[in-house]
């Protein structure tokens, strides 16, 4: 399924085992509770916190868990329902997220790994993949929110969305989806936490950095759910930081 453990300031999130990490009830419920763990530890130990995910075996995740939505268009929107809440989580978390790409990252795994602040990816192996035009699936319009806030050059977001490209890791880094690639998984794993470190060094207040971060994608953040501030309330919360 999943596992939290915290390595001093940074909070390691790991999809375990060598299947597919399907995103099914089972697992997206997991990563929920795993992220609102890491938040309420980093509330609690204050300012200075980053998360990284990372999969193990061949995937980062393959998406939406389809074998058990089967034909079922209600199943499938059931999952679509579920992962909605989890982008939530990541978009407004109160530290920096990188999510350390191991393995192929297709439709919602990609979206999954988009959720995050950096995105560090193996190159020896593994895509990035938006399937659902190759199976014949609508995309969700919170998905097509947060590739449109993630992925910015427009000859890049057509690729992914409408050629249903596969991204390899250096294509994903020219195409600015990537921000660094390394040669293997336990590279990629092992740098992805170097650079989470860093960041945690900053010790960036969390409210505050959730806050910027929502600022830069707000249409991203209103498709998933996150109420935005009013423009009294932001004036409020800027007056109490100074």
């Amino acid at each position: 399924m999943c596992t939290l453990e915290q390595r001093g300031r940074v909070f390691v999130l790991t999809l375990t085992g060598d299947g597919e990490h399907r995103l099914g009830h089972a697992l997206i419920s997991s990563l929920r509770s795993a992220v609102a763990s890491a938040a309420a530890a980093a509330a609690e130990a204050g300012p200075g916190a980053a998360l990284v995910t990372v999969g193990e075996g061949r995937f980062f995740s393959n998406g939406l868990d389809i074998g058990w939505a089967g034909s079922s268009r209600a199943r499938l929107g059931e999952l679509v329902a579920a992962l909605r809440p989890l982008a939530a989580d990541l978009l407004a978390l109160p530290m920096p997220t990188v999510a350390a790409v191991t393995g192929h990252a297709s439709a919602g795994g990609f979206l999954l790994a988009l959720c995050h602040d950096y995105r560090i990816m193996r190159g020896d192996r593994g895509v990035l993949y938006m399937s659902e035009v190759d199976i014949g699936l609508p995309l969700p319009p919170y998905f097509v929110a947060v590739l449109r806030a993630k992925i910015t050059a427009a000859n890049a977001l057509r690729d992914v969305v409408l050629r249903g490209k596969k991204v390899r890791a250096a294509e994903g880094k020219e195409m600015g989806i990537v921000d660094a690639v390394y040669p293997s998984a336990a590279e990629t794993a092992a740098e992805a936490f170097k650079f989470a470190e860093q960041l945690a060094a900053r010790k960036w207040d969390g409210g505050v950095y959730a806050s910027i971060r929502m600022s830069m994608y707000p249409e991203a953040c209103r498709s998933v759910g996150i109420v935005e501030e009013s423009d009294e309330e932001k004036r409020k919360h800027f007056a109490s930081k100074l």
